[in-house]
C-alpha cells in the first residue's frame, strides 16, 4: 500500500463512489448501503481535516483558497451525514436527501483531483507527500466511524460555529 497521501485520498474516493454506485443500484436494499456510506465519508473528511488540509495549508500556502472551499464543502456533507444517520431509509426525503449528499461529494471529489491535487503534487516532493500519508493511516486508526462519536461530532460542530 502506497504512502502517498495523494494516492491514499484518491484510493479513498475510488471506494466511495463505488459505494454511490451501490446506493444508487440498491433499492431496497439500500439500509446496508447507507451505513457504509456515512462510515466511509466520516473517516474520508476526518483524516482529510485532520491531516491533509492542516499541512497542504502550512506547506503550500498559495492553495488556501482551495483548502478553505474544501472545508466547507465537507461541512455540507459532515450536516448531511449527521441528519442521514438518524433517518430510516424509509423516510419520505431519505433518498433525495442522499442524493444531494451524493451531488456534493462527486463534485467536491472532481474538484481535489482536477484542480488542487496536480498543484500539491507539483510543489510538494515525494518524501514529503508520503510524510503526510503516514500521518493519515496513523489518523485513520483512530478516526470515527460514526457522525454520533464525539470526534467526529466536534468537528461538525466546529464547522457550524466556527
Amino acid at each position: 500500500m502506497s504512502t502517498d497521501a495523494i494516492v491514499i485520498l484518491k484510493d479513498e474516493h475510488k471506494e466511495i463512489r463505488k459505494l454511490f454506485r451501490d446506493f444508487r443500484s440498491a433499492g431496497d436494499n439500500a439500509v446496508k448501503t447507507k451505513g457504509k456510506i456515512i462510515e466511509a465519508l466520516t473517516v474520508h473528511t476526518y483524516i482529510e481535516n485532520e491531516v491533509m488540509y492542516p499541512e497542504i495549508r502550512r506547506r503550500v500556502p498559495e492553495l488556501e483558497d482551495d483548502i478553505l472551499e474544501s472545508y466547507e464543502e465537507h461541512h455540507v456533507a459532515d450536516v448531511l451525514v449527521v441528519e442521514l444517520a438518524g433517518m430510516s431509509p424509509d423516510a419520505e426525503r431519505f433518498d433525495a436527501k442522499t442524493t444531494v449528499l451524493i451531488e456534493n461529494v462527486e463534485h467536491h471529489i472532481e474538484e481535489e483531483e482536477d484542480e488542487w491535487f496536480p498543484k500539491v503534487r507539483e510543489a510538494l516532493g515525494r518524501k514529503e507527500l508520503r510524510e503526510i500519508g503516514e500521518e493519515m493511516l496513523a489518523r485513520r486508526e483512530k478516526a470515527p466511524r460514526r457522525p454520533s462519536q464525539p470526534s467526529a461530532l466536534e468537528k461538525t460542530v466546529d464547522a457550524i460555529i466556527k
